[in-house]
């Protein structure tokens, strides 16, 4: 069995990883390690909680304990996509470094210029950043490139869903020509196999386990559920209910942030454990709501992807999907959080009508069909049309209250107002939510003089003292172009005095 002890690396990095409690590689730390300590450019392919971080890690602490950094010249450069994944780099550095005196720079949003310039200033042997706070290092002057020796660009295809690609060729191009270069994915799409040929020279590919592929320690599961997002929200804590004996913390992922904000909310509302964190959020409340979750503070996190790339969070024993995710390749991403370093995982995922395009996405990248929990769609039982949101689900504003209009057209009884619309062709009018049909209503009362209401007089209207700005004044000269009275000769009735003036003949 391979050991630390035979990948070549320093005593001091050895050190460092037998006080952390490891002493046998993962198969891409195995298999990238040597190569790294060898200079060679890597291209390594493995699922995510693999181990991927230390794999480039430790090799560059061995080969950073000759040199020295020299000011804004950074010697080694690590693009990450996310502040989460950037910041976790730096935590593994500060863990296996502990026996360096290595300067450790991280360049993220969200965290003040002048900090970060210091830091510069003093020199910096490993900078960790993301591209565009990078890219505003270097347009400032700030930060020169030409003393990169290693770059290493992890979570390759999370970059090309974010739409850094054009800023890592950027990137790239301010660096060396003779750097080593490392380069890593869970999933190897056409498109970044592309960037590989592009930025590797010669490398040694080590791919650990097939793209795209997910842990077999995760249990994987489909819930079903109907399609409105208060069911969902039901149907989601029922769940959590039911498993909750065996949940030690969990992640549930949601494709918008808007829908973070709403779930969290509601299971807060419920009495659950609950955080949330999405890319919205200031770095302050990310960092703390983060590691409030990490030590056990809180037991259920709402995310977006951002939480989906490279987490090491050890303990999460769950994973909910409380949306399908719309790219295949994010379910892989999100499952993996969970069943990291061999420990065992579970995963739910809600599935809708809506989703069996996504779902069959998703079965077809993983290779396999996931079972469902307690039958599938079909097994839903029948929901009528005139079912309202529960009480405790209905929320404020006009927006809500449209969404709660049901699809045949009617209005709910709670509104008092009467309300015209248009139903299969017919013109309807709504009162208290008893539809009236308009046509009957007329043959039942002909018009006559009597109950037809007269015609407003828009003419004498218009002369109405109404603010510039009022919305009553716009239509008043819409009246104007509408009056079909006699056009008025000159001045009109308003004559100017001057003109009044008789003039005296000579």
């Amino acid at each position: 069995m391979t050991t630390f002890q035979d990948l070549g690396l320093s005593p001091k990095v050895l050190s460092a990883v037998t006080d952390a409690g490891y002493s046998t590689p993962t198969p891409i730390q195995a298999g990238a390690i040597p190569h790294a300590l060898k200079h060679r450019d890597i291209l390594g392919i493995a699922q995510t909680g693999t181990g991927k971080t230390a794999s480039f890690v430790l090799p560059m602490l061995t080969l950073l304990e000759k040199g020295r950094a020299r000011a804004r010249m950074p010697r080694t450069l690590i693009l990450e996509p996310t502040r989460e994944l950037a910041a976790q780099v730096a935590e593994n550095f500060e863990k296996y470094g502990k026996n360096h005196k290595l300067n450790v720079a991280l360049l993220i949003g969200g965290v003040s210029f002048d900090d970060q310039n210091r830091k510069l200033e003093r020199g910096a042997d490993v900078l960790i950043a993301t591209p565009g706070r990078l890219l505003d290092h270097c347009e400032r002057g700030k930060l020169l490139m030409t003393g990169v020796d290693i770059l290493v660009i992890d979570e390759a295809d999370r970059m090309l869903d974010m739409g850094f690609i054009p800023d890592i060729e950027r990137i790239v191009k301010m660096i060396p020509f003779t750097r080593q270069t490392l380069f890593f994915s869970a999933t190897m799409p056409p498109e970044i196999q592309k960037l590989a040929d592009a930025f590797l020279q010669n490398p040694e590919r080590i791919e650990v386990a097939p793209p795209s592929s997910t842990a077999k320690t995760v249990t994987q599961r489909l819930v079903a559920s109907h399609s409105q997002d208060w069911d969902k929200r039901a149907t989601l804590r029922d769940l959590l209910r039911e498993v909750e004996a065996d949940i030690n913390n969990a992640i549930i992922f949601c494709n918008r942030k808007k829908d973070v904000a709403d779930l969290f909310r509601s299971l807060e509302r419920h009495g659950f454990e609950v955080g949330a964190l999405h890319g919205d959020m200031d770095q302050r409340s990310r960092t703390t709501m983060l590691q409030n979750f990490r030590d056990g503070n809180l037991k259920l996190l709402v995310a977006s992807d951002v939480a989906a790339r490279g987490l090491d969070i050890p303990d999460v024993s769950h994973v909910f999907n409380f949306d399908v995710p719309i790219h295949a390749e994010d379910y892989v991403h999100r499952i993996g959080r969970t069943g990291r370093a061999g420990r065992s995982g579970a995963a739910f995922m809600l599935v809708t009508k809506r989703d069996s395009k996504h779902l069959d996405a998703i079965e077809k990248l993983i290779g396999e069909k996931v079972e469902w929990h307690k039958g599938d769609i079909a097994a839903l039982p029948a929901k009528e049309e005139s079912e309202e949101r529960p009480r405790n689900e209905r929320r404020s504003g006009g927006r809500d209250r449209d969404r709660d209009r049901r699809k045949d057209g009617r209005v709910p009884r709670k509104e008092a107002a009467i309300h015209t619309v248009v139903h299969n062709n017919d013109i309807e009018a709504v009162d208290n939510g008893s539809v009236i049909d308009i046509e009957s209503k007329r043959a039942e009362k002909p018009m006559t003089k009597a109950n037809v209401a007269p015609k407003k007089d828009h003419a004498a209207r218009d002369h109405r003292p109404y603010p510039a700005n009022d919305d009553r004044a716009r239509q008043n000269r819409r009246y104007h172009q509408q009056d079909d009275g006699p056009t008025p000769v000159g001045f009109g009735d308003d004559i100017p005095a001057f003109m009044l003036t008789s003039a005296a003949l000579k």
